[in-house]
């Protein structure tokens, strides 16, 4: 699903939105493009069959010790990471794109996708780049759904901030 579906089927985002946030309200999209030229609203979608999307920010620091001061931790930057989970269907545009060989094979450059990570309830949050590492494509035991995780990590600069309906 293209971010411009979604967007058309919930409630306009809120910029002044006060309450409770689910992981449901969270919205997680790539450009799959070969050119990495796609407007934001034809970012697919991360959902279909999707259990869980695991944002996580891993701080980098640097330990000094001083004289007459101890120990001292500065903080050098942030790692932010997606953690994806779910079970496999085909024919789903996210993990088709996911688990075609282009993707399951692709190193360096062509590994990094642009990003928007935001909160469906007041359109705030994040764009910026990262590289889609893929851990597993088909896991589990008879009986079962096919399980996939993949971990997208950021990539290059520091994200820009994103306000969804306001992208130049």
């Amino acid at each position: 699903m293209l971010l411009s579906e979604l967007m058309s089927k919930i409630p306009a985002p809120q910029l002044d939105f006060v309450g409770d946030v689910t992981n449901d309200d969270m919205c997680l999209a790539i450009d799959t493009s070969e050119t990495q030229d796609a407007t934001i609203d034809d970012y697919v979608v991360v959902q279909g069959k999707v259990a869980g999307v695991d944002s996580n920010l891993n701080p980098q620091t640097s330990e000094d010790v001083y004289i007459r001061e101890g120990q001292s931790t500065s903080k050098t930057g942030t790692q932010r990471a997606f953690s994806v989970t779910g079970a496999r269907r085909i024919g789903e545009e996210f993990q088709d794109y996911l688990f075609s060989t282009s993707a399951l094979y692709a190193v360096g450059q062509k590994a990094v996708k642009k990003y928007v990570w935001f909160c469906l309830l007041n359109g705030k949050g994040e764009t910026g780049k990262v590289t889609i590492l893929i851990n597993s494509d088909s896991t589990g035991v008879a009986g079962e759904d096919s399980g996939f995780d993949v971990e997208m990590r950021k990539t290059g600069a520091v994200p820009e901030e994103f306000v969804y309906g306001q992208e130049p």
